[in-house]
């Protein structure tokens, strides 16, 4: 039986096109609330929501990122990057970076990792599209990153979990197709 969430799961792809259309601040509003409902180890919630809605910002770490990537000596990044369009970011309008705090808590990764999947599954719930992007975190890696990291507000004590993309895609492609040998069933 298919329920709206399940059709959600199967029809979410990592879109890498987007327009150029902001999402609604609505729409926003409902995928960052859906962010902070995703459960977390004893319900800790050592991550922390940063949406990204400014032009010059995002251009700003694109560029950042890319003079990361050009002066790399493997050249492996560089020329993925430049065969999907150039752009790390797939000209998406806005994104989310998700910070996670600095400490002994050994699962604030895998706790960013449930936050970016509500991320996704709203957003398509609401016609929208997304990807989550490690590339984000290319930008914070170069002499310009500290800076960066304030423009974004993560401040002392917290570092870059992860990245989504979000916004509405150029087109819909199909989602991937799932590997159903990749389960395992012990009875």
């Amino acid at each position: 039986m298919m329920n709206e969430t399940l059709q959600s799961i199967k029809n979410r792809f990592a879109c890498r096109g987007y327009t150029a259309e902001m999402p609604s601040d609505e729409h926003l509003r409902l995928i960052t609330e859906a962010a902070v409902q995703a459960p977390s180890g004893r319900n800790e919630q050592h991550w922390c929501i940063h949406l990204i809605k400014n032009p010059a910002l995002m251009q700003e770490m694109e560029a950042a990122g890319m003079a990361v990537v050009t002066a790399d000596e493997d050249k492996t990044l560089l020329k993925r990057v430049e065969s999907r369009g150039g752009k790390m970011f797939y000209n998406a309008p806005c994104m989310i970076v998700v910070a996670v705090e600095e400490g002994p808590y050994i699962y604030a990764e895998l706790d960013c990792g449930i936050v970016c999947q509500n991320i996704t599954l709203a957003a398509e719930s609401l016609g929208m599209a997304s990807i989550i992007c490690a590339m984000v975190s290319i930008p914070l890696w170069g002499e310009t990153g500290p800076q960066l990291m304030e423009k974004i507000g993560i401040g002392a004590g917290w570092r870059f979990g992860m990245g989504v993309l979000l916004g509405f895609a150029e087109k819909r492609v199909a989602p991937h197709e799932p590997d159903l040998s990749k389960i395992i069933v012990i009875e």
